[in-house]
């Protein structure tokens, strides 16, 4: 099963994955200036053939328009000649990143004379699983080429003319700057066949990094037989502390949730201390309000909502739970910090969570207390993306605890070999 050499027998998926391994193997050992100057050659054919991009987009965007695909689901299936330049610019970051392949982790001579050292290594084979953002597309390959890996795309079906155009430029661009067209590829097919025997593909492919929804990759987790970094969906909660600065407090809340309601790292509720209640909740309202931002709020809130004029419906769990990717905010008032660090451990989807506050006790407190990936203090949960933290495009947002946590970059996509050196050392 893990031979890279083709088989007549093999199914579309199978084949694409053993050149994927083929090509893999002839990537690993280039240096750094190859790699790098693929993607340079990668994001100068982004800017030249843009309007083919956009072209092929437009198709995607207009057949998911005619199925009434919500609008948040649209805007990340959205390319525009802007937003492939955004992209190409994000390719030019991750060339000046970096190159985590042939660090040394550790290193020391045992007490033997043997040198020991353990040196990062491409993971190899990385399949992605990811829904309606072709942008990942690029991000992906863009970071597995770098960190020497082979990559094997799988969107979904809806951005299908997209990524068939994106990876026709990737690849042709890779060829032209002498790497293997192989090291980046699609997977055939738009069924879900396609996407179980990916996930089978084990020996083949190393690892999968599934994008997306929570149904997606639940999904992978549970029926892959091939190693998974979990990724997970982003119910980000923003807490206004006692001590916090209303007018801050305000300000990193509406960037949290509007800046850009689609993403991920988006706040989906927001918990206000009971002793800022009475000064924050009409202030937020109307902020919240006038950036279309609808309330789903407790009592509180309702109350608060009535005395504006503004509609605020009552909260269930089920809001307290969802990632709405709108113009949506669950909202609840809290007696004090260890009840908002309750009610978040209960419902976070571990991905982000922010404490706006002036008392550093009640910051350190906060921190400890939270089992996210990432948290923000005084600061908006849209940070927490691999571009922000200076990793360049991120492969995804890890919400699991093994070998990867929070935005993976380069050196998540790496693992480690023992080198060990001897002078004719033998054990006896």
């Amino acid at each position: 099963m893990s031979s890279s050499v083709p088989s007549a027998s093999d199914s579309p998926v199978i084949a694409t994955a053993r050149r994927a391994r083929a090509a893999a193997a002839d990537l690993a050992p280039l240096p750094r200036t190859a790699r790098d100057a693929a993607l340079q050659a990668v994001s100068d054919a982004l800017l030249a053939r843009s309007a083919e991009v956009v072209k092929a987009n437009a198709e995607d965007v207009a057949r998911a328009r005619a199925n009434g695909t919500p609008d948040a689901i649209v805007d990340r299936l959205t390319l525009t000649e802007e937003r492939i330049a955004a992209i190409a610019a994000d390719v030019r970051d991750v060339i000046a990143l970096p190159d985590p392949v042939g660090e040394v982790v550790r290193g020391s001579t045992l007490p033997n004379g043997l040198e020991l050292r353990q040196v990062r290594v491409p993971l190899g084979v990385v399949g992605i699983i990811y829904e309606a953002r072709p942008n990942v597309t690029v991000d992906a390959a863009a970071l597995c080429l770098k960190s020497g890996n082979a990559v094997l795309l799988r969107g979904s079906s809806s951005a299908y003319a997209s990524n068939t155009a994106l990876v026709e430029v990737l690849r042709d661009a890779v060829a032209g700057a002498g790497l293997p067209a192989d090291a980046v590829q699609l997977v055939p097919g738009e069924s879900r066949d396609s996407v179980r025997e990916l996930m089978t593909a084990r020996g083949l492919v190393d690892v999968l990094i599934p994008r997306g929804g929570a149904s997606l990759i639940q999904t992978v987790v549970n029926e892959s037989t091939v190693p998974v970094i979990e990724t997970g969906t982003g119910n980000c909660h923003v807490y206004v502390d006692a001590a916090a600065d209303p007018e801050l407090a305000v300000e990193i809340l509406v960037n949290s949730k509007a800046q850009r309601p689609s993403v991920c790292n988006a706040a989906e509720t927001v918990l206000v201390h009971e002793a800022v209640a009475e000064r924050f909740l009409p202030r937020a309202l109307a902020a919240l309000t006038e950036a279309g931002v609808t309330v789903h709020g407790d009592a509180a809130w309702q109350r608060a909502g009535e005395a504006a004029g503004v509609p605020v419906p009552a909260a269930t769990d089920e809001d307290w739970a969802v990632e709405y990717l709108s113009y949506d905010i669950a909202a609840a008032v809290v007696p004090d910090l260890d009840a908002a660090v309750a009610h978040i451990r209960r419902w976070t989807s571990g991905h982000t969570e922010a404490i706006v506050t002036a008392d550093t006790a009640a910051a350190r407190r906060f921190v400890s207390r939270m089992d996210s990936a990432a948290v923000m203090v005084n600061a908006s949960t849209r940070f927490t993306d691999g571009g922000q933290f200076g990793f360049g495009a991120e492969i995804g947002i890890s919400t699991q605890k093994l070998h990867a946590r929070g935005p993976m970059g380069l050196p998540e996509l790496t693992s480690t070999t023992y080198v060990v050196t001897g002078d004719g050392h033998t054990r006896g």
